[in-house]
């Protein structure tokens, strides 16, 4: 008897929703494997989307940003988040109504676009907030947000994320200098984009896809956007998140998958079985111990971590993991460490 080849992530999938920073590239930076592994997605005949928290570009800078790392996109394959806020924003306001931006020229210009008035000095016709991540924010543009948002005018942040992936590493993301208005405030924000699940959703109602896979590289964000959605996730281990991160995650932000890039996007990908206190992968396996694991396998191999992950998830489905893996010797191991 043959045995037929183990599927490979992409086998599994019609879209792939692809987070950008962290996961494509770092700054200007390109991530090793990331734009073979975008083009491969294409020659498999697969959907494409780019969905990103940053609301410093408009999709057409996306675009030209994406072609500096060697990743070929299109307009129409970018959503943002700026684009999903505008469009919150717009549907609960009045025509024309001025819209507050702290943020740059690209959230402004989605603000527009979506049939309302960005202005960057705070009134009484201001009656609503959107802020976003953008290099040029300074104190007199967050203090303005600041008196808008005491006086009751309506809150959007485009996302919260904390930190921001560069070439030299991590950096405030717009969710620091939202922390600056909240804290100036104690108001909090409404959400746009990741976590939210209307990204993802939208993304994958433009597709029409059955089946769509989302790629990213932080918990908070990118894998817990996709569990609300109810979508697949891929967490690739080039940015914020690692695999110890996910091991021990709160079980809304667990992975359905973890690779260490998209250079295996395309190689055979086993999924993890799980039989009572034992699950396989592959040739390899972990055991449960009264709440800790023990791992079959090389520490490096993703078919390892898939299958402490999914013992994990089997056994402890409504908490955080908090017990020990060990190796088959009694020690203490960390899978796929950077």
């Amino acid at each position: 008897m043959i045995r037929r080849p183990d599927m490979s992530v992409l086998d599994r999938y019609d879209t792939l929703l692809f987070d950008m920073d962290g996961t494509l590239m770092n700054g200007g930076v390109p991530i090793p494997g990331a734009a073979p592994g975008v083009a491969a997605a294409r020659e498999a005949g697969r959907s494409i989307v780019f969905a990103t928290n940053n609301a410093s570009r408009t999709p057409a800078q996306v675009v030209a940003h994406l072609a500096t790392v060697g990743v070929e996109a299109a307009e129409d394959e970018v959503v943002t988040s700026p684009q999903i806020a505008s469009q919150l924003l717009a549907d609960g306001l009045e025509p024309g109504a001025h819209v507050l931006v702290v943020g740059g020229p690209s959230l402004a210009d989605e603000i527009r676009a979506a049939g309302l008035t960005p202005v960057d000095v705070d009134g009484e016709d201001v009656v609503a907030v959107v802020q976003g991540w953008d290099r040029g924010l300074d104190w007199p543009l967050l203090a303005e947000g600041t008196y808008a948002v005491r006086r009751g005018a309506r809150w959007m942040a485009t996302n919260i994320d904390a930190t921001l992936p560069t070439e030299r590493g991590m950096a405030p993301g717009n969710g620091s200098m939202v922390a600056v208005i909240r804290h100036a405030t104690q108001v909090e924000p409404e959400v746009a984009g990741k976590p939210e699940p209307g990204m993802f959703q939208l993304a994958a109602r433009r597709c029409g896809s059955r089946a769509p896979l989302a790629v990213g590289d932080r918990l908070d964000t990118d894998i817990e956007g996709a569990n609300r959605a109810d979508i697949d996730s891929l967490l690739v281990l080039t940015g914020v998140s690692t695999c110890e991160d996910a091991l021990r995650a709160v079980p809304l932000q667990r992975p359905t998958w973890i690779l260490p890039d998209m250079t295996s996007l395309t190689a055979p990908c086993p999924a993890a079985v799980v039989q009572g206190e034992r699950a396989r992968c592959g040739a390899v396996s972990a055991t449960w111990h009264d709440g800790d694991i023990t791992a079959a396998g090389p520490v490096d191999d993703p078919r390892t971590a898939r299958a402490v992950l999914a013992l994990v998830a089997a056994h402890s489905p409504d908490a955080p993991w908090t017990g020990h893996l060990t190796d088959e010797s009694g020690q203490d191991v960390r899978l796929l460490e950077r």
